[in-house]
């Protein structure tokens, strides 16, 4: 019992910030208070950001304590832990865990918070296969934290590695498939940690693997992993490595599996093992896909120019490579599709098909096939059968045949996964269910778990334990729970009339300006005091605000820009109101578009991209994407010019013909016409030209914070100044923003290159920007508070 009650708490607490910490641009609204007479409170949270579409959570919570407990779970992604038996659920509401055979969410064992800092975000977790070991990041800043390993069994936290980048795309550490230890990113580095003794690990310099970041690595389902760096491929067992308790050369433990003919950058490239080793699959900067096959040796004479190639078509912001054990590879390109600034933005998806196995040169050539219904898919164990879902249902298709064999499921299906060859759990937007196949059609359907609930309330009748049931109305059906069991179906239920008093308490909820919209307060009617059921203030990281130079003495943000009085040009926005604008420059390449695109879509952020005419000269199809995407669209002159450079005559017609000929080449490739707003490539702003600017319509747009990501390694070492990591630049220009700020983002390859770009880890920037309390918001928004 005390076992139990430990538990209820820890789940308040963790629930209590995994709401805090939603990451969301429109913020968490509560709606339907329903309190019972023993001070049990039901009651609804919806989030519109964060995710890929409107979610809500069912919860009830004991208000003499303010414990909570989850009661409904969002299926946007969904994996099997625990061989099969127990199902992990991301959601902007954190991660929670379900039980194939059903019950109500829960949170992993030991787990009480992410933080104890309210309004961080809620990090991605990694749970182990065997489900006894969960990894998270506890932040110390807004870019960086502590890598923790937690044991479910003991409820033991072990620190792992300190000054770890937080997620953005891809979480800083993978599990192997034995469960016996995982590999971690930091700092541009790999390294190993095993869990198989309770002996104290190495110490960290000693388990290093090498250069890399995680898509360097490729894990197999089996012992083995895969280590690409620079242009060679290594092959690792990791029950070897995970044996040693001291460093005695990863590369006497690896073997050389093959060669590239090119160096594998992490930032931006990706690849996947055939099943059987032989082979890989290589996506060179997003859009460019390679086959090749393994063992190839620096003194092997290879024509890598004769083997299999796919130029996407389209810039892709998700690629996927699907391979079945008997060789059939099929490479999925796509992009989201959704609503941005009430704009319809149109998604896309392509499917290549190859037969690594095949004799057949033909069939070992990427062929085009048939546009699948969807870009999420998932093979079925036997790799027969591959499904694909969508907001229009599920999609059930014959794999090597690539033919659609029925639609099991007609309502939208956010998730999917095949637990047998003929069974799946499909995460619907009202359930969470798992269904039994009879060849092609549904034999059985059983439900886990509620994923929303239209209504709900307390039943009439109280029950022999003398506290009444929740009642929950879901895709057609009422369910019932006493808040511990699983949901069950039930006919003709009566729910009790709702109320907001008990003989204790008083609820209701009242308006607010910030990180919720609103918060359900509690009064106490039995005695006195009133307080909030929830701490809304949001409250920012304790960290030294100074960066160390070289020599390690504190210096200036150097992300801060002092703005003079001049008003030729828009530096910044209103101060007192607290909306910001991220600004993306676009000079020559595309190279992180798709990306950053992706990201601003599922957090329902509007920005201002600046374009000039040779980006939409070299890349049409990416001009055509921006054009398409909701988005502000913003000039950068006809060319990258430095317009400081003496070179140039720069006078009025030299402006007014150079922005006319930037609006030609958009509209003849878009079709659309670019907002009346520009700013010189590199921000070689003058008077002189604002006043040629404005001559021809147009307002100028300069910055307040300077992130800095524009300096290459070959800059740096020129102009003898620091070239910032990305971490250090986020929690720089978190630090520099004020009210009304305008923050440059650059995006495309650097000449000279980087160790990192700072668009790749936009996921963080944003929500820091947003726990900070401000609206993201486009340039020509800024400028309307100013008129």
């Amino acid at each position: 019992m005390k076992l139990h009650k430990l538990l209820f708490i820890f789940l308040s607490h963790c629930l209590l910030f995994l709401l805090l910490a939603v990451h969301c641009n429109a913020n968490i609204r509560f709606s339907g208070l329903d309190l019972a007479e023993d001070n049990r409170l039901l009651f609804s949270a919806i989030s519109s950001g964060g995710g890929s579409v409107n979610q809500s959570a069912l919860f009830v919570a004991a208000l003499p304590n303010r414990s909570f407990s989850m009661l409904s779970t969002f299926p946007e992604k969904m994996e099997l832990i625990d061989g099969g038996r127990t199902i992990i659920v991301h959601n902007t509401f954190g991660s929670q865990q379900l039980p194939v055979s059903g019950g109500l969410p829960r949170s992993f064992p030991g787990f009480s918070a992410f933080t104890g800092t309210p309004g961080l975000r809620v990090e991605s977790t990694s749970a182990s296969p065997n489900g006894r070991w969960l990894l998270y990041v506890e932040p110390e800043t807004h870019s960086r934290g502590t890598l923790m390993l937690l044991d479910g069994v003991s409820g033991r936290k072990i620190r792992v590695s300190v000054d770890v980048e937080r997620p953005a795309r891809y979480f800083p550490a993978i599990w192997g498939a034995d469960s016996r230890g995982f590999l971690y990113a930091k700092e541009g580095r790999l390294y190993f940690y095993s869990v198989v003794t309770d002996a104290p690990p190495p110490d960290e310099r000693y388990r290093i693997i090498g250069e890399g970041a995680i898509p360097s690595l490729y894990w197999d389902k089996g012992e083995v992993f895969y280590y690409l760096r620079s242009s060679t491929v290594y092959r690792v067992r990791s029950s070897e490595l995970f044996a040693r308790t001291l460093y005695s050369g990863f590369l006497d433990l690896g073997e050389v599996a093959g060669k590239i003919p090119f160096n594998f950058d992490p930032n931006f490239d990706r690849y996947w093992i055939s099943p059987d080793g032989l082979s890989l699959i290589l996506c060179k900067g997003g859009r460019n896909l390679f086959y090749y096959p393994l063992g190839i040796q620096s003194d092997t004479e290879t024509d890598f120019a004769s083997l299999p190639y796919i130029m996407a078509p389209r810039s892709g912001s998700r690629i996927n490579v699907i391979w079945s054990s008997d060789g059939i590879a099929t490479v999925l390109i796509g992009s989201a599709s959704g609503t941005r600034n009430n704009s319809a933005v149109t998604g896309y998806t392509a499917a290549y098909r190859l037969f690594s196995r095949s004799s057949n040169a033909a069939n070992r050539t990427f062929q085009t096939m048939e546009t699948p219904p969807a870009f999420e898919a998932a093979l079925s164990p036997d790799g027969s059968r591959i499904v694909f879902w969508t907001g229009e249902g599920l999609f059930l298709y014959d794999y090597r045949n690539w033919k659609l064999l029925s639609k099991p499921v007609s309502q939208p299906v956010y998730s999917c996964l095949w637990v047998k060859n003929d069974e799946l759990i499909i995460g619907g937007g009202e359930r969470i269910e798992s269904i039994r196949l009879s060849g092609n059609a549904i034999a059985e359907r059983k439900l886990i778990c509620l994923s929303a609930a239209s209504r709900y309330g307390f039943e009439a009748e109280i029950t022999q334990s003398s506290s009444r049931r929740i009642l929950a109305f879901s895709e057609n059906n009422w369910y019932v729970t006493d808040g511990e069991s699983p949901w069950t179906a039930v006919r003709n239920p009566l729910l009790k009339d709702t109320t907001l008093v008990s003989g204790r308490f008083r609820v209701y909820l009242e308006d607010r300006s910030g990180f919720f919209e609103n918060v359900p307060m509690v009064r106490n009617v039995a005695s006195v005091g009133t307080f909030s059921l929830f701490d809304s203030e949001i409250k920012p990281v304790n960290r030294n605000s100074g960066m160390p130079g070289v020599n390690g003495v504190p210096k200036v943000n150097p992300s801060i820009i002092h703005i003079s009085g001049d008003t030729y040009v828009f530096n910044h926005g209103v101060r007192a109101v607290r909306q910001i604008a991220l600004c993306f420059d676009i000079y020559d390449d595309s190279s992180g578009l798709s990306m950053v695109l992706d990201a601003l879509g599922r957090f329902g952020i509007r920005a201002t991209f600046f374009v000039n005419g040779e980006f939409i000269r070299r890349h049409p199809q990416a001009a055509k994407d921006l054009a398409l995407s909701g988005h502000e669209i913003a000039s950068m002159f006809y060319a990258p010019m430095d317009l400081s450079n003496a070179r140039y005559r720069i006078d009025r017609t030299f402006i007014e013909r150079g922005l006319a000929r930037n609006e030609d080449e958009y509209y003849k490739t878009t079709g659309k016409e670019l907002a009346l707003l520009w700013h010189p490539p590199f921000y070689a702003l003058s008077k002189e030209i604002a006043d040629a600017s404005a001559a021809v319509g147009y307002r100028t747009i300069g910055r307040d914070v300077d992130s800095r990501d524009w300096i290459s390694s070959i800059d740096a070492r020129r102009l003898g100044i620091d070239q910032l990591s990305a971490a250090d630049i986020i929690d720089n220009v978190v630090d520099a923003v004020q009210g009304g700020s305008i923050i440059p983002i650059r995006l495309g390859l650097l000449e000279g290159g980087r160790a990192d770009y700072l668009y790749n880890s936009l996921e963080v920037l944003l929500d820091a920007l947003l726990q900070e309390g401000y609206e993201i918001v486009s340039v020509s928004s800024l400028l309307g508070r100013n008129r």
